[in-house]
């Protein structure tokens, strides 16, 4: 199965990547708000711009003002994370995805207009098409997922080490994911610092969505 970006969802993955490659070389401390330039903390709001699928680290009042927009220049990416338990997606739907790796994010592009799905490699997010009739067959599974808000939020699912397990994030979580596997992978099978530092991620996430946090913190 070819890798190639799909001609139709070719400059979204190029934003998408361009904003991660930033995303994972500046440091925390030298962050600022890409609309009003104040310094940022560790923990910050991100913007996405849909017609080109970059993300932008923002202050908490400049993400305040594209809040439930879905109509502006930029859209907030949700703060929220939500593991879905007692869902599992079947090999069979998993196969259906045609995906060549067990752990892969899903997005619906406004671009594109459809579902387009990344999964880490050591060179970066590579993109792969989903096929319609698969992606419909998943919502049949987890029909909640209907309502993933356009470029911002995500279905992240980590089929790795014989577990199944889906969350529901915002975009800039997958940047995160993508940015360990791009930064510490090592060799042909990524060498143990990868895997825990990818066990640490998921873990974090897990405690995320047992805790609580609201869409917008």
């Amino acid at each position: 199965m070819s890798m190639s970006p799909d001609p139709d969802t070719a400059g979204t993955a190029s934003g998408a990547l361009s904003s991660l490659r930033s995303y994972v070389r500046r440091p925390a401390s030298r962050e600022r708000c890409e609309l009003c330039s104040l310094a940022l903390g560790d923990d910050h709001a991100h913007l996405v711009e849909p017609a080109n699928g970059r993300m932008l680290c923002a202050c908490d009042a400049c993400a305040l003002l594209f809040s439930d927009r879905t109509d502006g220049k930029y859209r907030r990416v949700p703060r929220r994370v939500q593991f879905l338990d007692n869902l599992a997606l079947s090999d069979g739907i998993w196969e259906a995805l045609q995906l060549p790796i067990n752990l892969a994010y899903f997005v619906h592009s406004t671009r594109a207009g459809r579902v387009v799905a990344f999964y880490p490699s050591p060179g970066g997010a590579t993109e792969s098409s989903v096929p319609k009739d698969a992606w419909e067959m998943l919502l049949e599974d987890m029909p909640r997922l209907r309502d993933l808000e356009p470029d911002v939020e995500a279905l992240l699912v980590n089929r790795t080490g014989g577990q199944c397990a889906c969350y529901r994030v915002g975009v800039d979580e997958c940047y995160k994911l993508v940015g360990i596997v791009r930064t510490h992978w090592r060799g042909m099978s990524g060498g143990t610092e990868v895997w825990k530092q990818m066990g640490r991620f998921f873990a974090g996430l897990r405690e995320r969505s047992v805790n609580g946090r609201p869409a917008h913190a």
